[in-house]
């Protein structure tokens, strides 16, 4: 208990910093969908595969594309781990300015999850740690080199099981993350941004479920006083593949 007073004590206190602070906030509206592959390789190693695309809905308007893979590693009942890789084109992040090229993004990361079951309810902490390189792009066109940086990311999450039959289950997720960038680029947008997230989450059988939800990201600019404040609706389908039957 002591350390999870810690940790919400360090998030009430970024937040509670940012919401004093002089600001310009852009409020937009989002539609988030996602693909979530996982193949199970053994009972120990997996391969998760992500495919998310990103809408802008006020007006309608690409924001940005992911393909995510990573390999994963569960260490024990409560522990695992995982490193992996992931490609973003990035659209616009102003639905009202489309450009006429899109911006990649190369990131690599790894993170290491621990799990714990109370009865009903399954707390979930995820600590995260990300290497970023972000084309160069004017307002024009794409530039020579990348930026790089660093991003740290913390989630806690929880979810309860409402109902479950057989391999079909009804439950809810909610979740709080916090990220911080680091790197010689990083001046004014150390806190990059908080996501609360709450979700209704349906098992249609041990190997497919569907997850409809909202979150609310609030992120700041490289400027340090400019924030995007965004209403997003996300549905996520997530799908398993056993290659072993002893799984």
């Amino acid at each position: 208990m002591k350390k999870f007073r810690v940790i919400l004590f360090l998030l009430l206190s970024v937040l509670c910093q940012a919401q004093t602070e002089k600001k310009n906030i852009d409020h937009q509206s989002i539609l988030w969908t996602r693909y979530y592959n996982q193949l199970l390789l053994s009972e120990k190693w997996s391969l998760h595969s992500e495919f998310d695309n990103r809408l802008f809905l006020k007006p309608v308007q690409e924001n940005l594309y992911v393909i995510r893979i990573q390999g994963r590693y569960k260490i024990n009942a409560h522990l695992e781990t995982g490193a992996g890789f992931a490609y973003f084109s990035v659209d616009t992040q102003v639905p009202e300015i489309n450009n006429d090229f899109k911006i990649p993004e190369y990131r690599g990361q790894q993170d290491l999850t621990w799990k714990q079951n109370a009865g009903k309810i399954t707390f979930n902490q995820r600590f995260q740690l990300e290497e970023r390189f972000i084309h160069n792009a004017n307002k024009v066109e794409l530039l020579p080199g990348t930026t790089f940086s660093w991003r740290f990311r913390y989630r806690l999450l929880a979810d309860y099981t409402f109902w479950k039959k057989e391999k079909q289950l009804l439950k809810a997720v909610v979740s709080d993350e916090i990220m911080f960038n680091f790197g010689k680029k990083i001046i004014n947008n150390t806190f990059d941004q908080n996501r609360i997230y709450a979700a209704i989450h349906y098992g249609l059988n041990s190997n497919l479920a569907f997850e409809i939800g909202y979150l609310n990201s609030f992120q700041r600019r490289a400027s340090g006083i400019d924030y995007f404040n965004r209403d997003i609706i996300r549905f996520s389908i997530f799908h398993k593949i056993k290659i072993s039957k002893k799984i």
